[in-house]
């Protein structure tokens, strides 16, 4: 199958339009239209339902949607593998979901990178779910998460304990005032939620809801308000004063896992990141 015609046919379902599909990939519209009739051609079906400034996925496409970018996946990491081949180069693919890039792994891997000169180290930011099929897809090598998978191919090993504390731009706040005073509600995972609704009792509704914590951050600080977030980011916006602790809310922490193959053929060189992972904790 023609890589060109699967980069098209993800291309338009990212934008969902053809003709930001084509900028995209500095090709003409008629081209994206021309690739996606062979595409279809090839395979017997309709992949979109088109209607005016609303182009779907058919049940054909969602089917296709996850082996194209398996595939385009697969292709990306077998082009810098034969690069590195010459310079007799390791390459290991890591991701991490965008709260553990911000409260975690951004503050490790100048370690990781500096530690292991012979590895070329590429790094993403995937949700949860992607990467554990991405893993047993073998695509991926390693993947760092709150909620670890329960599936028996991946190896997951625990690497560290993060603190989440509950902050605020206004100062003394009682436990209620936190909870309905422009609170932000962060997504910590299902462990969190657990917690948090033993917490929350009220009935006022988050002010905001996010799966970023560095969104909430920004957030409080620039219109005021209220959230739980690592004590690590939040350090020196409470020593500046921008920011008070809440003592009157219990804080709470997420473990963080690391998860990989069991058969992975770079496990050395993975063991080996764990341990400056949790070196570095």
């Amino acid at each position: 199958m023609d890589i060109d015609l699967l980069k098209t046919f993800v291309e338009v379902v990212r934008t969902r339009h053809f003709g930001r599909a084509a900028e995209n990939l500095y090709i003409t519209q008629s081209a994206v239209s021309f690739r996606i009739r062979q595409l279809e051609q090839s395979l017997g079906v309709n992949l979109f339902i088109r209607q005016r400034n609303n182009i779907q996925l058919t049940a054909p496409g969602e089917r296709l949607l996850p082996h194209a970018k398996m595939i385009l996946t697969g292709m990306q990491r077998a082009k810098v593998d034969v690069a590195l081949a010459n310079n007799m180069h390791k390459q290991l693919s890591l991701a991490g979901t965008p709260n553990i890039w911000d409260a975690f792994l951004q503050f490790g891997i100048n370690n990781i990178v500096s530690a292991m000169p012979d590895v070329s180290l590429v790094a993403e930011v995937k949700a949860q779910q992607e990467s554990t099929r991405l893993l047993l897809e073998r695509t991926l090598d390693m993947a760092v998460l709150f909620d670890p998978p329960k599936v028996d191919e991946l190896l997951v090993q625990p690497i560290s304990d993060l603190a989440i504390i509950p902050v605020s731009t206004f100062a003394g706040l009682t436990r209620d005032e936190f909870f309905e005073r422009q609170y932000v509600y962060v997504d910590w995972g299902t462990a969190f939620s657990l917690w948090h609704a033993k917490q929350f009792t009220g009935n006022t509704p988050p002010f905001f809801r996010t799966s970023t914590d560095r969104i909430a951050l920004d957030l409080i600080l620039q219109c005021g308000g209220n959230a739980f977030v690592p004590e690590i980011l939040a350090k020196e916006h409470i020593e500046s004063g921008q920011l008070h602790r809440i003592e009157q809310v219990p804080p709470t922490s997420r473990e963080v896992f690391v998860a990989y193959h069991r058969d992975n053929d770079q496990k050395e060189q993975i063991e080996k990141i764990v341990e400056l992972l949790i070196r570095y904790d």
